[in-house]
C-alpha cells in the first residue's frame, strides 16, 4: 500500500490529492492519505482508517485517511506556521510506515520550506529530513524523472557560486554510484547509461572556457568507467538535451540545479516526478511546489502528483522483484 503525505494545508495539496484519487480510484494504484481529513471531505468522500491495509478495500469508493489534526483551519493561499507540526508529523508517520514495511512507498505532497523552517524545522526540505529519519543522511540523491528525460543535479539547492565551489570529483563519484544502483534496483535498468554535462559553455572547449571538465569531471568519469559503469561525457550542456542526444543515455548527470531542471521542466513539467535515491524506502513527489497563488481555486494540475503515485508503485514493484 502507498502512503501520501498531507503537504502544506494552505497549498494546492488538498485539491491535487482529491483530483488524483478521482483519477486513480477505479484502476489504482491505491494509496492512503496521512493528514487531516477535513482538508478533503468537502471535495471527495473520505473514511478514516487505523491500518494501511484497510485502505485497499475501500479505495474505489472513498479516500482512506490515517488522521492527523491541524492546529488551526487553513485559509487557501495563506500559509500558517501553526500548522507546521502536522506537516512534519505527516512526513514522519509516512516514513515510519515505509521503514516498517507496512507501506511500500511514500509520496510527499508539496510543503513550504519557509513555513516549516519558521517553526523550527532544521532541514532545507523534504529530502534531508527523510534521510535523517532513515538514518542515511548524506547518501540521498535527487533524481527528476519525466516521460522524456531523467536528470540528476550533482549539487542541488545552493547558490550558483556555491554549487561551483562544492563540485568535486569525489561528490560526482559518490552521487553517480548511488544513481547507478537506484536505476538498477528501482527502475529495472540492468546497465544504465549515464551521461555527464559539462559545467562550462561547450564543456570547457579544451580549457579555453574553464578547467573544471579536465580537472574535476573527467577524473570522476575515468574512475567510474574503471568500475564498469557505462558513463560518457562531459558533453556541452546546450546540445545534450536534443531528441537525438537524449536517446543515447538513460539519465543526465548535471553539475548544478537549473542545468538539469530547466530541460526537465521544459519537456515534462506536467508529468515530472521527484525521486529520492539512496534511501532504504521508495519516495516520490510531484515536481512542483505549493502554488499558494492558485490554492483553493481548482486551477491546479494533478498530473504530476498522479505520475508520482504511479511511479512510486512501479519502483516499489521493481525493488521487490530485484531484492
Amino acid at each position: 500500500m502507498l502512503v501520501l503525505t498531507q503537504g502544506d494545508p494552505a497549498s494546492i495539496a488538498p485539491e491535487i490529492t482529491a483530483a488524483a484519487w478521482q483519477r486513480l480510484r477505479q484502476g489504482g494504484p491505491a494509496f492512503v492519505y496521512v493528514g487531516d481529513p477535513s482538508l478533503l471531505e468537502r471535495r471527495v468522500p473520505v473514511q478514516t482508517v487505523r491500518y494501511l491495509a484497510a485502505g485497499a478495500d475501500i479505495f474505489s469508493h472513498t479516500l482512506p485517511v490515517l488522521p492527523l489534526q491541524l492546529a488551526t483551519p487553513p485559509a487557501p493561499g495563506e500559509p500558517d506556521r501553526r500548522n507546521a507540526a502536522s506537516v512534519i508529523e505527516s512526513i514522519r508517520m509516512a516514513t515510519e510506515l515505509a521503514l516498517s514495511g507496512e507501506a511500500s512507498a511514500v509520496i510527499t505532497n508539496p510543503i513550504s520550506k519557509e513555513v516549516v523552517q519558521g517553526a523550527g524545522f532544521r532541514h532545507p526540505g523534504h529530502t534531508s529530513y527523510l534521510a535523517e529519519l532513515c538514518q542515511t543522511l548524506g547518501n540521498e540523491v535527487m533524481l527528476l524523472a519525466g516521460p522524456s528525460l531523467k536528470v540528476v543535479p550533482i549539487t542541488v539547492h545552493v547558490a550558483l557560486r556555491d554549487a561551483i565551489a562544492q563540485l568535486s570529483t569525489d561528490l560526482i563519484i559518490r552521487t553517480t554510484r548511488t544513481v547507478a544502483e537506484g536505476l538498477r534496483r528501482d527502475f529495472g535498468l540492468p546497465r544504465p547509461r549515464l551521461a555527464f554535462a559539462g559545467l562550462n559553455p561547450h564543456a570547457g572547449e579544451h580549457g579555453l572556457m574553464g578547467h573544471e571538465e579536465r580537472e574535476i569531471i573527467l577524473p570522476a568519469i575515468n574512475t567510474l568507467r574503471a568500475e564498469g559503469l557505462d558513463v560518457s561525457g562531459p558533453f556541452p550542456p546546450d546540445t545534450m538535451f536534443t531528441p537525438h542526444a537524449r536517446a543515447q543515455y538513460d539519465v543526465a548527470l548535471c553539475m548544478y540545479h537549473d542545468q538539469g531542471l530547466i530541460p526537465l521542466k521544459t519537456l515534462d513539467m506536467a508529468e515530472g516526478v521527484n525521486v529520492t535515491l539512496g534511501l532504504p524506502i521508495i519516495r516520490t513527489s510531484p515536481d512542483h511546489g505549493t502554488a499558494f497563488d492558485i490554492a483553493g481555486q481548482n486551477k491546479a494540475d494533478p498530473r504530476s502528483l498522479e505520475a508520482a503515485i504511479r511511479l512510486a508503485a512501479t519502483l516499489a514493484a521493481n525493488r521487490r522483484k530485484n531484492a
